[in-house]
């Protein structure tokens, strides 16, 4: 198994917790993370508030690529709408040299209404974006062209300079949430990225038809479908559920203020209609409910139990990668260094060994 570490720039939560503080101790993590045999770093690209701050991911991982140069990096993910899709490219292209074939390539289209409005920027283009976009850029770095003449790009042909040196075959990512979202990450022959925000029997069909999907649009077998989860590990049983439920509630809470889930603008905005059906289950069960099915899908608790909840996840969904965050919601820091170092030793490499599996029929 392929296991990453997320690294989300949060201080939602924290008093007194400076912007500096937040990236000091983030890349700290990712320091002993490259050091202790995860595959990749990764990060999300968020702007302007407490619940993640990495405005530019791509020049992120361009620093960690030089202080860590035995570990791949990933974005998770570029959010295309907020950005020129020839940029993206000649961007991911010089991190890509520069790293000797290390970048990862995640893209996104987004969801936070105050991101899209900052940018001045409809939410009901996203999906148009993304789809006119993503493409565009998965054919630069393979051919070292960039064209377009979409509706919302019109990109007269250039080359890429510094032209692509390493085929980008199998490091491609895309977020993929929603239907639309599946089919539009199965067009593009890509690895799914998913987050642990609810029970995986109820993403078990979703992550079934990306694959069916894949197969029915490029005739192979599709790429391992990626889990973006938020753990909490501890070598204490008897506490470490209290420490879970804190600290994973807290980011529930942060995600539902980011993303406004007990709104409704969901309802009016094109493209949105899982989000939408998610923001109504948020607004039935509420925080608590909420909290609740996070736990069911996330890791957490002492290494063991971590390790039996992914058997049987693994039995339900089959072969996945995973991508790990342990500083969110509040931790502190020496409680994420603790998970991280713990999972590192006694998570790590049994995840590492398992050889492939299928998917329960079930599923």
């Amino acid at each position: 198994m392929d296991v990453g570490m997320m690294m989300v720039f949060t201080n939602y939560g924290w008093e007194n917790c400076s912007d500096q503080r937040v990236w000091d101790e983030e890349i700290r993590l990712a320091r002993i993370a490259a050091d202790s045999g995860f595959d990749c770093l990764w990060s999300a690209e968020h702007h302007f508030n407490d619940y993640s701050f990495v405005p530019d991911n791509l020049a992120l991982m361009t620093h960690l690529t030089a202080l860590c140069p035995n570990i791949d990096v990933g974005t998770a993910a570029v959010i295309l709408p907020w950005h020129d899709p020839l940029r993206v490219a000649e961007n991911a292209a010089v991190l890509d040299l520069l790293s000797k074939g290390r970048l990862r390539l995640g893209m996104g289209r987004g969801l936070a209404r105050r991101e899209f409005n900052a940018f001045r920027l409809s939410m009901d283009e996203s999906r148009g974006r993304f789809d006119e976009a993503a493409p565009m850029i998965v054919e630069a770095l393979k051919t070292g062209f960039m064209e377009g003449n979409g509706t919302y790009y019109k990109q007269p042909r250039i080359e890429i300079r510094p032209r692509p040196q390493h085929s980008f075959d199998g490091r491609i990512y895309a977020v993929a949430s929603s239907e639309d979202s599946i089919d539009s990450a199965a067009r593009l022959g890509v690895h799914m990225v998913m987050f642990a925000d609810r029970p995986w029997e109820m993403r078990a069909p979703m992550i079934e038809k990306g694959r069916e999907l894949h197969r029915k649009y490029h005739g192979t077998e599709p790429p391992r479908v990626m889990l973006t989860e938020f753990c909490v590990c501890g070598p204490d049983a008897a506490t470490i559920e209290d420490e879970a439920r804190q600290y994973q509630g807290k980011f529930v809470e942060s995600n539902f203020h980011h993303y406004e889930f007990l709104g409704e603008h969901f309802k009016t905005v094109r493209g949105y209609d899982s989000y939408q059906q998610k923001a109504e289950i948020a607004r039935k069960s509420g925080l608590e409910g909420a909290v609740t099915g996070f736990m069911q899908a996330a890791s957490w608790g002492t290494p063991d139990k971590i390790l039996r909840n992914l058997e049987a996840r693994r039995k339900l969904l089959g072969d996945f990668e995973m991508n790990v965050s342990f500083r969110f919601g509040g931790t502190p820091y020496e409680v994420s260094e603790r998970g991280l170092k713990l999972f590192a030793k006694e998570v790590l490499p049994v995840v590492k060994s398992w050889g492939p599996v299928k998917a329960a029929q079930a599923a």
